[in-house]
């Protein structure tokens, strides 16, 4: 391949993500056409394929875009919570994760709504994935120093799951979710409930 073939794919490349970013944005990842990117684009509807192996593939680079937003968002706040009870930064990051997936919803959705295997996961998007998790497991170290990795790891895992189904269930209004006013407050009270009372 040459220079300039190379530009003009690399090119091609971030107008498809761009594109791709800005659609899930308004209407989801399910709003993802090969037909309509193309066309916003300027490009043949093959082309896309020639850059990315299918639509998930884009999709995939549109959510390490939003992994890596969020996850510098995530980093400023426990940065600024610093000197802070490890309680309260663990509150504080999950006050930025709530923000985060209320300003960004679709955005959001759509890092959980790949259907993928763990072994199909990128080493990129693990990475991100670790980033974010590192913030969490190196706070809870710090709540629980005399505790072992593996321990931190099983309980970092836990506390995510459990924010995220709270964020989930109350962005969408679910039935079995708490009225949106009310999520800070629930992840307040779990937050505490849950690091209070382990040992």
């Amino acid at each position: 391949m040459t220079r300039k073939s190379e530009i003009r794919r690399e090119a091609l490349r971030l107008a498809l993500i761009e594109a791709a970013e800005e659609r899930i944005k308004q209407d989801g990842a399910g709003a993802i056409k090969a037909r309509e990117l193309a066309k916003e684009v300027g490009c043949a509807t093959g082309a896309i394929y020639n850059v990315f192996e299918d639509l998930n593939a884009l999709i995939m680079a549109v959510n390490g875009r939003t992994f890596l937003a969020m996850g510098k968002n995530i980093a400023q706040s426990r940065r600024d919570a610093a000197g802070q009870p490890p309680q309260r930064v663990l509150i504080a990051m999950s006050l930025t994760y709530l923000d985060f997936a209320a300003r960004h919803t679709n955005l959001w959705r759509a890092l959980f709504d790949l259907q993928m295997t763990v072994t199909e996961v990128p080493d990129w998007y693990q990475s991100e994935l670790d980033k974010l998790f590192a913030n969490i497991s190196e706070t809870l170290a710090d709540l629980w120093p005399t505790r072992d990795a593996d321990e931190i790891a099983l309980m970092t895992r836990a506390l995510f799951s459990s924010i995220h189904g709270i964020v989930l269930l109350g962005l969408q209004q679910r039935i079995s979710g708490v009225p949106k006013e009310m999520i800070a407050m629930m992840i307040e009270k779990t937050l505490l409930e849950l690091t209070n009372s382990a040992s």
